[in-house]
């Protein structure tokens, strides 16, 4: 079982992966504006490295409720002024959060491995561009929401994100993508009510497809601070509470901002969890 792609071999159940989030974008709910300048991004990704990252991840669209909508032109310009730096500066393996083709082909070519796709369909354009370019591909539930709408889920949430993963898997395979390039994302705060967070939080092994990698990107979202009554300052608290809830179901990846509070809490769930006897 791996996730794998251009110029990485993830190998799961091994041990839990965490992405360092890495926004160059004004408007992050998180941390918009802080690395703001390629030098001050290149100089964070290596301390995330540092700490044990996996993967940098990084992005120019924010996402969070009422963001501001960049066209692809746009997004890639701003990419084009960090993706190279990042790429010499450091030996990361880099995702590229786009659900843009063009954003997401410049990428590839200079640098990143990974697509993190949060458009929640399956795009032919970005298909072609997984397989052409032998790349990983994080396709990411929304039930065509966004993070400032509640989508209604009739049958329930946790079988839409298991029937949305089933059949993004399928159109996949139908392509010619091979599953071992595919990270499921469930979109906690995409399209989802609180209650659906925590439902799905509880459900992962309900969810996840067996050999397909699972990501978990819960860091810091409105869920963690209503179930914590929390403010920005305390969120880690919480986010590592979920996280540990999220390795345990079966997760083999968590998204996170403050990376080296949440690679010793993975550690510690991998001893516990994945840890072989002898």
């Amino acid at each position: 079982m791996i996730f794998s792609g251009k110029s990485f071999n993830f190998e799961l159940g091994k041990k839990t992966y965490v992405m360092g989030i890495l926004n160059v974008t004004g408007d992050s709910f998180f941390d918009g504006g802080l690395y703001n300048s390629p030098e001050k991004a290149v100089e964070h990704s290596k301390k995330m490295l540092e700490y044990g990252a996996d993967i940098i991840d990084i992005g120019a669209h924010s996402t969070r409720p009422g963001h501001n909508v960049l066209t692809p032109q746009e997004e890639l310009e701003i990419i084009k002024q960090y993706l190279p730096l990042l790429a010499d500066e450091t030996n990361a393996v880099i995702s590229v959060d786009t659900f843009y083709p063009l954003v997401a082909e410049y990428a590839i070519l200079n640098g990143a491995s990974i697509i993190n796709d949060v458009s929640g369909e399956f795009n032919p354009q970005m298909a072609k561009l997984v397989k052409e370019y032998n790349c990983g591909w994080i396709i990411m539930h929304t039930g065509g929401g966004d993070a400032s709408t509640v989508v209604d889920y009739p049958d329930g949430v946790t079988k839409d994100v298991s029937e949305f993963f089933n059949e993004m898997l399928n159109s996949c395979e139908a392509y010619g993508i091979n599953k071992n390039q595919l990270a499921f994302d469930m979109g906690i705060g995409f399209g989802k009510s609180y209650e659906d967070n925590l439902e799905l939080i509880k459900n992962i092994k309900d969810i996840k497809i067996c050999d397909v990698a699972l990501l978990t990107a819960l860091s810091s979202k409105r869920v963690v601070a209503a179930a914590t009554e929390s403010t920005k300052e305390d969120l880690l608290f919480g986010t590592i509470a979920a996280n540990s809830l999220a390795i345990q179901g079966g997760t083999d990846i968590v998204r996170v901002h403050n990376v080296r509070e949440n690679v010793l809490a993975a550690k510690m769930c991998d001893e516990v969890l994945r840890r072989k006897n002898g």
